[in-house]
């Protein structure tokens, strides 16, 4: 959705008052994104998808009585278009690896300046995964750990040697531009890669491709994205 227009809109979900009135304050500063609304539960957000086209949504974890899997879930599914980026004050490579499953496209430490959290936007936005280079290997295990699923692994076993290459850059954490100048060809060249790749894992997004293989060890991860 980010992609069609030059404006991103994002939702905030956080019941803590001044951690999220200074992330919308930040938010309205920026010329490229629009906050849609801070609301304090994600039944409040999903009202809020289809009629404000919500691009990404920063989702609080740790607010009582919020499950983040259920509530991306609940987001994705009313908006499968739609980014969630998971906010936390605490490092749990269980939970980070479940709400990835469940369709989130990163976890973000709440320690992290708020300022930094605008490029998190602009990056979620785009389709990338956005997480620590720390975190990445703990939460690849806990996936690769998980019950593997034939129909993905043979899904996964179509891919050409090209694809597998850039799926491979993708869940080491590269954007669309790394992979095309680690590989010599052109950005629009690896976005058609991508769109091949999604149609034969049958998913619909990037994150949802490069948690296949990372649940199905076709992936090692390098650094963060």
């Amino acid at each position: 959705m980010g992609s069609s227009r030059d404006v991103t809109r994002v939702v905030v979900v956080d019941d803590h008052s001044l951690y999220s009135e200074a992330l919308s304050l930040l938010l309205r500063r920026q010329p490229d994104i629009q906050l849609v609304g801070a609301v304090g539960a994600p039944e409040e957000a999903v009202a809020l998808l289809d009629a404000a086209g919500v691009d990404v949504v920063l989702l609080d974890a740790d607010a009582p009585n919020v499950d983040a899997v259920a509530a991306t879930q609940a987001i994705r599914g009313s908006a499968p278009d739609t980014k969630v980026v998971v906010l936390t004050a605490v490092d749990d490579p269980d939970a980070m690896a479940e709400a990835l499953a469940a369709g989130a496209c990163g976890y973000v430490p709440k320690t992290r300046a708020v300022d930094e959290l605008m490029d998190v936007v602009r990056r979620a936005a785009a389709g990338e995964l956005v997480m620590r280079e720390r975190d990445l290997a703990p939460v690849l295990e806990r996936l690769e750990s998980s019950r593997p699923r034939s129909s993905a692994e043979v899904a996964l076993g179509r891919l050409t040697r090209r694809e597998t290459q850039i799926l491979r850059a993708l869940a080491a954490g590269e954007n669309t531009g790394e992979v095309a100048a680690a590989l010599g060809i052109s950005a629009l060249t690896v976005q058609s890669h991508v769109k091949n790749i999604l149609a034969k894992l049958g998913v619909h997004s990037k994150i949802e491709a490069i948690t296949l293989a990372w649940r199905h060890g076709l992936a090692q991860t390098t650094r963060s994205a």
